[in-house]
């Protein structure tokens, strides 16, 4: 028996990973990197031992200083979570030679799907050939032959522009995989993104747990996911699961595991690639089949065997919240993060029926089963799990955050994983949009208001999913959210009804003499009213009923509305009902410092410089659009394009240089332009 596990891991999936061990009584241990010292994973775990430095190659993907912690820590398993290590077989290998339990798929089966180029193989498939793409064969996808998650894949539209493409995959795919292998595959337009999870044990038993729709992608990187899979013929779902469970057949697989599959606009299924680890969007499965995967996971190392398939039930969705800001292309953001915290959710089946139970038995480790087929939560800081009625979680959310920790530059940038489940898919939508939009998240810019507008299109809400969805619809789900002009109110009425109380009472200024706050266009005019409370100027059909300074209710129309106040540093985060909001005080007085030289290429990000183009020397002749610069931040890569043509006369970038946002990287003088006018 399993006593005790390291997880090769960190942030949410490491406190996954944790939860379930407590609830088995198996004890924890962490690693970490410098950055990762306090990070909320290592405050879990039962003992953490460092790895020292900070960068991914320097730390979580060191095969030898993992085990060596193991050992030291008196693991005698180890978990990989997913990404890093856990499709590297060479790392499974020396987790077994060191005598440890190793809590995934034999090294022989990693070894035979972790290269996509390898899988396909196996799978009577083959890449192209990049010496002989054609015209005919675009578009295409260059894509890291290891690893996931969006890194090191680059769609190809133009013969052009195909060995720029092969640079920047293989550069992006050996910073975050150590391994810089590519190929290139026909590229299916407008296709759904279908994958199957799979668990087999040792003893000829494997699952097809559903299916799963993973077709909401940006940067190729998955954003929204749900089970089952909406719209599926019942032909393919079978043929799907025949595949899948082929695969897995084929090399003797045991644990859990995913096959991904490309379903093309004519319904035909494209296989992918088969992750040989968990799918950051597990936790849908186990919403919808009532199992802990996790505890699957360990029971099949300990040597058990799987019963029959669980019967699936309602249905679940899961919306990745990431720091990053979707209208500026994508930006990773980083900082500190004041606070996280979700509302609760009763299921709207409560009483309606008996609880289900895990399909699998105590040897097993499936650990308590909850309606809807959410797995019993746990009560560590990970995760957040709303309970009624003695009913479990219809709102889940896993995370390796809290608030006061720091999102930094070194690591991916999802914040948590929020699911939902319940008996019917619009529920579900519903619960989901509903818990993303009445979150506390005060901190970096988030995409939780896109995750919103993505559930509530109609093209999601009617099923009509494929991965061209961000493409069409990016600039109508990234508008700016409405009330943000009320919520600039409530804000200025919260920092007067704080300034009041501090001073003793409401200021005795004349009636005409207005007080003013600005909060980005919104000027807001106010002045304090006889009975202690503020009356505000120039705003017609707008009252202030009450104010504290942690909560206004201001009257809309005949409509009251509360607006709860929370200020960090210049900021004021405003949460009501009709939506969240971030407002920066404008200074009364620009500072002229501020002002950068026309021309100027600021860092949209914190990151690291890994790159400066060939020939981009300050002096230089530069076009409007050239790549000058290329900035790593959170796994990704991002092209600091020129923003005219003319002249290089200042270039501060230099590779390995790290940079916070807004520093000056270059300087552009742009070539005056010939008048044409007659």
């Amino acid at each position: 028996m399993i006593s005790t596990v390291l997880v090769a891991n960190r942030g949410e999936i490491a406190c996954r990973v944790f939860r379930t061990c407590r609830e088995l009584g198996i004890a924890t241990v962490a690693v970490h990197s410098d950055a990762d010292t306090g990070a909320l994973h290592v405050r879990e775990a039962d003992a953490a031992v460092r790895l020292p430095g900070s960068a991914p190659a320097e730390t979580y993907l060191r095969a030898e200083p993992i085990v060596k912690a193991a050992l030291a820590a008196g693991a005698d398993a180890v978990h990989p979570g997913y990404g890093f290590l856990s499709e590297n077989a060479d790392f499974a290998r020396a987790v077994q030679d060191a005598g440890l339990t190793w809590i995934g798929p034999p090294p022989e089966a990693i070894e035979a799907m972790a290269s996509k180029t390898r899988a396909k193989e196996l799978m009577g498939l083959a890449p192209l050939d990049p010496a002989s793409v054609a015209e005919a064969d675009l578009p295409v996808l260059v894509k890291a032959a290891a690893g996931g998650g969006g890194r090191g894949m680059r769609v190809v539209r133009s013969l052009a522009d195909l060995p720029g493409a092969l640079e920047a995959a293989r550069s992006e795919a050996a910073s975050a995989f150590g391994d810089g292998e590519v190929f290139v595959e026909p590229y299916v337009e407008n296709g759904r993104h279908v994958e199957v999870q799979i668990v087999a044990d040792a003893h000829g038993t494997v699952w097809a747990l559903g299916t799963r729709d993973c077709s909401l992608q940006r940067r190729h990187q998955k954003v929204i996911e749900e089970s089952p899979a909406p719209g599926l013929a019942p032909d393919l779902v079978d043929t799907l699961h025949s595949l899948a469970v082929g695969a897995a057949r084929a090399v003797d697989y045991r644990g859990a595991g995913t096959v991904e599959f490309l379903v093309d606009p004519r319904g035909r299924a494209h296989f992918l690639e088969m992750n040989t680890r968990l799918q950051v969007e597990h936790p849908v499965t186990e919403a919808v089949f009532g199992v802990d995967l996790v505890a699957l996971q360990l029971a099949v190392a300990e040597g058990a065997p799987l019963p029959a398939d669980p019967p699936a039930a309602g249905h679940a969705i899961e919306a990745r919240l990431y720091a990053e800001d979707p209208a500026s292309n994508w930006a990773p953001q980083t900082g500190l993060l004041h606070a996280l915290s979700f509302p609760t959710h009763p299921p709207s089946d409560a009483g309606s029926g008996t609880p289900r139970t895990a399909a699998a038995g105590p040897a097993l480790h499936t650990g308590t089963a909850l309606p809807g087929g959410a797995p019993a939560a746990g009560t560590g800081a990970g995760t957040h799990a709303a309970r009624a009625g003695g009913h479990g979680p219809s709102v889940r959310v896993d995370t390796g955050y809290q608030g006061g920790d720091v999102i930094g530059v070194h690591y991916d940038p999802m914040i948590a994983k929020v699911v939902a489940w319940a008996p019917t898919r619009a529920e579900a939508v519903r619960r989901l949009a509903h818990s993303l939009r009445r979150a506390r998240i005060h901190g970096p810019r988030t995409n939780r208001e896109l995750l919103v507008a993505s559930l509530e299109h109609p093209d999601f809400t009617g099923g009509r999913l494929d991965t061209g969805f961000y493409r069409r619809n990016l600039g109508e789900l990234t508008r700016p959210a409405p009330g943000e002009a009320h919520a600039a109110v409530a804000a200025a009425i919260a920092d007067a009804a704080g300034r009041a109380g501090r001073f003793g009472g409401a200021w005795r200024n004349l009636a005409s003499q207005a007080q003013v706050k600005t909060y980005g266009d919104h000027e807001v005019r106010y002045r304090p009213a006889r009975d202690g409370g503020f009356e505000l100027v120039d705003r017609p059909g707008v009252r202030v009923v009450s104010a504290r300074p942690d909560r206004v209710a201001l009257e809309v129309d005949g409509v009251v509305r509360n607006y709860d106040v929370t200020v960090h540093g210049d900021t004021a985060y405003v949460d009501s009902s009709a939506g969240a909001h971030a407002l920066t005080a404008r200074p009364r007085f620009t500072d002229p410092q501020d002002r950068a030289v026309p021309g100027s290429l600021l860092a949209p990000m914190p990151g690291t410089v890994v790159r400066v183009g060939e020939e981009v020397v300050e002096g230089a002749r530069v076009e409007q659009g050239q790549p000058l610069i290329w900035l790593e931040a959170m796994k990704m890569e991002h092209r600091i394009l020129s923003p005219a043509s003319g002249t290089l006369t200042a270039l501060h970038a230099a590779p390995g240089r790290q940079v916070e946002v807004g520093a000056l990287l270059a300087v552009v003088n742009e070539e005056a332009q010939e008048d044409t006018a007659s």
